[in-house]
């Protein structure tokens, strides 16, 4: 048998492990968003602001909101409420990716100074808030709303491995059970966000114990932080079972059967959700070098139906099945 043959059958076992496997863009929209995302939770989560005061209503924290600007009237007042907050982040109320966020880390005399460096003027930030008010990073291009944030800062902990700006978790979960998890690393090319495809770094975690499993980088592998050289295997995140149980009671807040779940493990308030997500991405697979399918195959399975599990046993659930999983794969 040729070299050629054994190449190509190799080939062959590779794209029959992907499809056994890994859950494509197609399946999770026909399977998971459109079968089991109602269109009001999606609109709810779609709307940054309007997420945020859900949550925190069930007691849950979330970063404080300063400032909101719904009509072009309003920038006035937008511009005085900056003009006091020595740092923020102007974002959009339904923006997505990471696209139209704004981080500003200080000032230098008149200009803001963004965690990138880069310096803006007033008039350059009113004119990116018109922007968002103008639909120029809302998911349907429609008008949107501007939001003003309190800055998270990542925790002591993770800074070394973020030194362009806030790290995060991504948990994905499924009715409510956590399946996956990674870590998003900012770099210096991302500038200063965590988004895998703006250049952030995904590292894959084990879900029982948060300990590095892989890392990917614009879906390459990598070893090491681009900026810092440190080595991701070494990343530790504290108090690890509290924060997939946090992610796990958004299930509560917002019942999505697919649901993508950003915290920040802050360093004044601790584990803090950013935000929710009705579509995650699936790069997520990728950073943990595993697929959805055969967990959310076996989920289907376990989970009982019509009964409401509360989100400690959901986070058992989750566990058993990811090492269950490891095991037979």
């Amino acid at each position: 048998m040729g070299p050629g043959v054994v190449e190509q059958r190799g080939w062959v076992e590779r794209f029959r492990w992907l499809r056994r496997n890994v859950l494509g863009l197609n399946r999770r929209n026909q399977d998971l968003v459109l079968r089991h995302n109602p269109p009001r939770l999606i609109g709810l989560v779609d709307h940054k602001a309007r997420t945020k005061e859900v949550l925190a209503r069930h007691g849950i924290t979330v970063p404080a909101t300063y400032a909101r600007c719904s009509r072009t009237r309003e920038l006035m007042s937008l511009e005085a409420e900056i003009a006091r907050r020595p740092e923020f982040v102007l974002k959009p109320a339904r923006g997505a990716g990471g696209e139209g966020v704004l981080v500003i880390a200080g000032r230098d005399g008149d200009t803001l100074v963004k965690v990138s460096g880069t310096k803006l003027t007033r008039r350059d930030l009113l004119a990116h808030a018109a922007d968002i008010l103008g639909g120029a990073f809302s998911l349907s291009q429609a008008r949107d709303e501007v939001l003003v944030e309190q800055r998270l800062r990542t925790d002591a902990s993770l800074a070394p491995y973020s030194p362009s700006g806030v790290a995060d978790l991504r948990v994905l979960l499924a009715w409510g059970v956590p399946l996956l998890t990674m870590l998003r690393l900012p770099t210096h090319a991302s500038e200063g966000r965590a988004n895998l495809h703006m250049g952030g770094i995904g590292v894959g975690l084990d879900l029982a114990t948060g300990i590095p499993r892989y890392a990917v980088c614009r879906d390459q592998p990598i070893e090491l932080h681009p900026d810092t050289r440190r080595p991701l295997c070494d990343v530790r995140i504290p108090d690890w079972r509290d924060v997939v149980l946090l992610a796990a009671r958004t299930f509560d807040a917002v019942p999505l059967g697919y649901l993508g779940v950003d915290i920040v493990i802050d360093a004044r308030l601790g584990p803090v959700i950013l935000e929710l997500n009705a579509r995650p991405g699936l790069s997520i697979q990728l950073a943990n070098r595993r697929g959805l399918r055969p967990l959310l195959t076996a989920l289907a399975r376990e989970l009982p139906a019509g009964e409401s599990v509360v989100a400690e046993k959901r986070v058992e659930l989750g566990v058993a099945l990811s090492e269950r999983y490891e095991e037979a794969g």
